[in-house]
């Protein structure tokens, strides 16, 4: 049951050999046509039976989202009712990571199964090339017959303006504004906008043609040029959170800011998007409530999808996925933003539900890693489609079985490249135990190593410790090894 929010001849083909004559003539000609009929249906049938077996994809991205802040993943006070219900009949990945944690190339990455080094993306830099373009999910999976559709925020430049060719039913919108003007005068938020397109979507799609979905919520990244509020939600979900008060964030000592490089600290947008949103307990609470009301808006959106792939017929055979573009912090460290190389920015939820599997494989909580660069060579698996030489990522569809190849990775490449003096450069490799990452552009290069079988908040920096200096060669040396390995 779904989660609910409130109100809302011979069939053989085989003749005997005769000839032709003036009687038998018109007789022979019947079978012909019969016989080509029977053809022409079976082909017909089994081309039917292809299509009809190939999984239809629902793929949901949220901004701004970081892993923990789900009621599934334990969250105390966010209602995600919907959600939830994905998780508790699919399958929820307690580790999922972005390769670098900033919407622009994070979305780069979800497109095309590459790091943003190889893809070259982001905010300042040139589009998308048309390689990238051609071997991404939505033009594959267009070309292999699924009815492809995008909503909602769409965050990359192409090349060439290929978005025809990707995509069937193709309805962006811009992030700002939130409340959007519908043709009656009405403000509709961005959400329920997203959610009433999907519907459509899901109305019109021809009978037994596969699809897949992107749906792009705005939510629930701030509007950041309303400094008075930040973070506007949808009418559904009004009142939400307002007698509840929300806890102090729980790595806010401020020695822990403190304890940062120069800088990390006032010159960052990280320290100076605090003072916009968390520095005082008004503002924390006002913001903290508002921004939960945002994701709690998306999960009542994602309701009424749900809702209207039952009624379309359609639910049986929809893979859901659900998935953040990046972390984010909410006033841990005296912090906010992502873009860093700590948890709150790397890691995202990822949820996967697919109604055909067995009862067995539902209600599942996958440990192993698995990244924003793995979405598109899943989606490509899934569908039934051949798998581009160049992704950097790859499928977990093995792991959705409960299966974990003997090659799965233990670590990962991660880095934030874009240009602007206010958000640091670096590059790093977050593994099982350790995390590596250097800021590379600063005079001398900045360094941190965590231990986060020791240390799992990453507060204390090892880098600064002699005693482990080898750990912290090692760990260098995969960062210049995984580099190198993507620039080859």
């Amino acid at each position: 049951m779904i989660a609910q929010w409130p109100d809302s001849g011979s069939a053989s083909g085989h003749y005997v050999s005769q000839p032709i004559n003036s009687s038998n003539q018109s007789a022979m000609k019947t079978r012909l046509f019969t016989y080509a009929l029977f053809l022409g249906a079976s082909v017909l049938s089994v081309a039917s039976a292809a299509e009809s077996s190939r999984p239809n994809i629902i793929f949901f991205l949220i901004d701004d989202q970081r892993n923990d802040t789900l009621g599934c993943a334990g969250h105390p006070i966010i209602k995600t009712p919907v959600i939830d219900s994905l998780a508790d009949e699919g399958v929820r990945f307690e580790n999922a990571f972005v390769t670098t944690p900033i919407c622009a190339a994070s979305r780069a990455s979800i497109f095309t199964g590459l790091v943003e080094r190889t893809h070259g993306y982001t905010f300042g830099k040139p589009s998308l090339s048309k390689e990238h373009i051609d071997n991404s999910y939505p033009m594959l999976l267009h070309k292999a017959g699924y009815r492809t559709g995008f909503i909602g925020k769409y965050g990359v430049k192409t090349v060439g303006k290929p978005e025809a060719e990707m995509f069937d039913y193709y309805e962006p919108h811009d992030r700002l504004p939130f409340m959007m003007e519908q043709e009656d005068g009405t403000l509709r938020h961005e959400s329920e906008v997203s959610a009433d397109k999907a519907i459509d979507f899901l109305k019109s799609n021809p009978a037994r043609q596969p699809f897949c979905l992107s749906v792009s919520f705005k939510a629930s990244h701030a509007d950041d040029g309303d400094m008075e509020n930040h973070f506007p939600w949808p009418k559904a979900v009004d009142g939400m959170y307002e007698d509840i008060e929300i806890p102090a964030p729980r790595l806010d000592d401020p020695a822990i800011y403190e304890s940062h490089p120069d800088f990390f600290k006032e010159s960052s947008m990280a320290r100076k998007r605090f003072y916009w949103r968390w520095d005082t307990e008004e503002k924390y609470q006002k913001n903290m409530k508002a921004y939960f009301r945002m994701i709690s808006g998306v999960d009542h959106s994602i309701g009424r999808v749900r809702q209207a792939l039952e009624q379309t017929g359609l639910a049986e055979n929809t893979i859901i996925i659900y998935m953040g573009d990046n972390g984010y912090y909410m006033g841990d460290r005296g912090f906010a933003g992502k873009w860093s190389h700590y948890e709150q920015s790397l890691r995202v939820p990822l949820i996967v539900f697919d109604p055909r599997a067995s009862k067995g494989k539902r209600g599942k909580i996958v440990s192993q890693m698995a990244l924003n660069i793995d979405l598109a060579p899943t989606l490509i698996e899934l569908a039934g489609v051949p798998q581009p030489a160049q992704y950097e990522g790859r499928s977990y569809v093995p792991l959705l079985n409960g299966q974990t190849p003997p090659d799965w990775r233990k670590d990962f490449f991660c880095e934030h490249l874009m240009e602007n003096d206010s958000i640091p450069k670096w590059e790093g490799v977050r593994g099982e135990q350790f995390v590596y990452a250097c800021y590379f552009d600063q005079d001398p290069a900045y360094e941190f190593l965590h231990d986060l079988e020791a240390d799992p908040d990453e507060l204390t920096n090892l880098a600064l410790d002699p005693r482990y200096e080898s750990e912290l060669v090692e760990m260098r040396q995969r960062c210049r090894e995984m580099k190198a390995s993507l620039t080859q």
